[in-house]
C-alpha cells in the first residue's frame, strides 16, 4: 500500500448513512440521489482496501442525475465536495468545444483537477511545516531587530564576531548565537510588545510576463510550457517592504514555508490523489446531448461527447505536473433534460454512466422545509443580514406557508425553476425593509400571511408581469 493510501487511511471515512445525513442538512428531499452519491463515495474507500491486483480492475460506477433546474443537483455536488476529502471539480459541459476549435477542450478539466489537488496537498504540507517556518521567520525578524552574529564577552560587553569565527574549525555554516539581549527581544516579540515596530523586509518574488494564448488543440500545453520556461529563465527578484512586525512575521512565515515544502513530493501525492480519488461533476450534460442534423460540424455537442468518451473510459492526460490517468476518476453528470433525453447521448457515453438517478420536482411542502430547515435556509440568511442593521426580522408560520404557495403557483404558471424561485420572491418581499433598514425607527419586523399577499398579489395576478419580475 502506498504512503498516500496510508495517510488517507488515517482519515475517518464517512459511512453512506453519515454522508446522507450530512447532505440532509443542506438539501431537502432527493433521497435517491443522495444515496447514489453516498454509495459511490464510500466505494472509493472500499476500493483502497481491496488487494492491489484486483483494485485496478474495479472501475468507478459513474452517475448521471436527471431532474429539472433548481431541485438540488448542483447543491448536492457542492456539499459532496466538502465531504469527499478528495480533489473535486465542478464544471459545465457546455464550456467545451470539439478539439481543433477555439474553446476549452475536455482534457482541460483533468488539468484543472490536478491543479486543485496540488493546491490541496501543498496546503496540507505547508501546515505540517508551519511551526518550523514560524521559528525561522521569528529568527529573521530578530536578525532585523538585532544583528545575529554577536556574543557577550566575559566583561559583559557585546562584541562583533566574524563570520569565519562563527563557522568554527569544522566548517559548519554560520549560526545565530543566543544572547540574553536576543532572548529578551524574543520574549517581547512573542508577547506582542514589538507589534508597533516597523521592519524592512527583503522578499523574493518572480515577475512572470503575461502571455495570452487562445486555447485549441495543444495550445493549453504550450501555455504551460511557456510559463515553466519563463519561471526557470527569469532571475528571482527581491522586493523591499516596510511593514509592522506582525505582518512581517506572517510574510516571512509564508516564504519560509515555501522553502521547506518538498514540491516533488507534493506533485507525486497530488497526481496519485487525482488518479485514485478524484471526482469531476459535469453539470449541464443535457446541453451537449442531441444529434440534430446541421450543415457544419457539431463542435459543441456530439463532437464534445466523442472527445469526452476516452476521458470517462480511461486515458492518460498530460498536465504541467506529469501524466494523470483518468481510469478511476469518478464522474457525476447532471442535467435537466427538458429538450433532450439521456438516450440522445451517444451510446458509448451512456454506457459509461451506469447509475441513473431521477430527482423529483419540488412541492409546496418542500418549499416550506427549504425556507426553514437547512443550515443555510433563506429565512436564516435574511434574518442574519438584517440583524446587522439591528432589525429583528421574523415570519409567522402562515407567512412561510404563503411564500411557499406563491412559489409553487408561479413555477406552475411560468417556467419551473425550482427552489431558485424562492430567491426572487424573498427579494421582492423584503426589498422595502432592506432599503429602509438603516433609517428604520421600528426595529421589529414581523411578516404575516396577509402582508405577503398584499406585497405579491398584484404581480401574481398579472401573469405577464410575473414572468418579468418573478
Amino acid at each position: 500500500m502506498s504512503n498516500e493510501t496510508k495517510e488517507r487511511d488515517d482519515l475517518k471515512p464517512l459511512t453512506p448513512r453519515e454522508i446522507v445525513a450530512a447532505l440532509d442538512k443542506y438539501v431537502i428531499g432527493q433521497r435517491n440521489a443522495k444515496r447514489a452519491v453516498a454509495i459511490a463515495l464510500r466505494n472509493r474507500w472500499r476500493r483502497q482496501k481491496v488487494e492491489e491486483d484486483l483494485r485496478d480492475e474495479i472501475a468507478p460506477k459513474n452517475i448521471i442525475m436527471i431532474g429539472p433546474t433548481g431541485v438540488g443537483k448542483t447543491e448536492i455536488a457542492r456539499r459532496l465536495s466538502k465531504l469527499a476529502q478528495a480533489p473535486f471539480l465542478k464544471i459545465e459541459a457546455s464550456k467545451f468545444t470539439e478539439v481543433g476549435y477555439v474553446g476549452r477542450d475536455v482534457e482541460s478539466m483533468v488539468r484543472d483537477l490536478t491543479e486543485l489537488a496540488v493546491n490541496m496537498v501543498r496546503a496540507e504540507e505547508t501546515e505540517k511545516v508551519r511551526v518550523k517556518a514560524r521559528e525561522n521567520a521569528e529568527e529573521r525578524i530578530l536578525d532585523l531587530l538585532l544583528p545575529p552574529l554577536r556574543k557577550e564577552s566575559a566583561e559583559g560587553k557585546t562584541e562583533e564576531i566574524s563570520e569565519a569565527s562563527a563557522e568554527g574549525e569544522n566548517d559548519h555554516p554560520p549560526r545565530r548565537l543566543s544572547s540574553p539581549t536576543r532572548e529578551k527581544l524574543r520574549q517581547m516579540l512573542r508577547s506582542g510588545k514589538l507589534d508597533e515596530r516597523t521592519v524592512e523586509l527583503e522578499l523574493t518574488q518572480r515577475n512572470l510576463p503575461i502571455v495570452e494564448i487562445f486555447s485549441s488543440a495543444g495550445m493549453e500545453e504550450m501555455d504551460i510550457n511557456l510559463k515553466e520556461m519563463f519561471n526557470n529563465l527569469l532571475p528571482k527578484k527581491s522586493k523591499k517592504r516596510r511593514v509592522k512586525v506582525p505582518e512581517g512575521l506572517d510574510l516571512l512565515t509564508e516564504e519560509e514555508s515555501q522553502k521547506l515544502v518538498d514540491m516533488d513530493k507534493v506533485t507525486g501525492l497530488a497526481i496519485q490523489r487525482v488518479e485514485q480519488g478524484g471526482i469531476i461533476f459535469l453539470d449541464e450534460i443535457d446541453k451537449i446531448a442531441g444529434r440534430e442534423t446541421t450543415h457544419g460540424p457539431d463542435v459543441s455537442r456530439e463532437g464534445v461527447q466523442r472527445d469526452l468518451l476516452p476521458i470517462v473510459e480511461g486515458t492518460t492526460v498530460t498536465t504541467r505536473y506529469g501524466m494523470a490517468k483518468t481510469d478511476h476518476i469518478l464522474f457525476i453528470a447532471a442535467g435537466a433534460f427538458h429538450v433532450s433525453k439521456p438516450s440522445d447521448l451517444i451510446p458509448e457515453l451512456q454506457g459509461r454512466f451506469p447509475i441513473r438517478v431521477e430527482l423529483d420536482s419540488l412541492s409546496r411542502d418542500d418549499f416550506i422545509r427549504i425556507l426553514t430547515e437547512p443550515k443555510n435556509a433563506l429565512i436564516r440568511q435574511y434574518t442574519a443580514l438584517l440583524a446587522t442593521e439591528s432589525i429583528h426580522l421574523s415570519f409567522t408560520g402562515e407567512a412561510i406557508a404563503e411564500i411557499a404557495e406563491i412559489a409553487t403557483l408561479v413555477n406552475q404558471r411560468t417556467e419551473n425553476i425550482g427552489a431558485r424561485r424562492l430567491h426572487t420572491i424573498m427579494e421582492r418581499l423584503l426589498d422595502e425593509i432592506s432599503f429602509e433598514a438603516p433609517d428604520r425607527v421600528d426595529k421589529e419586523a414581523l411578516l404575516d400571511a396577509q402582508q405577503v399577499r398584499d406585497k405579491l398579489s398584484e404581480i401574481i395576478k398579472d401573469e405577464d408581469l410575473s414572468r418579468y419580475i418573478l
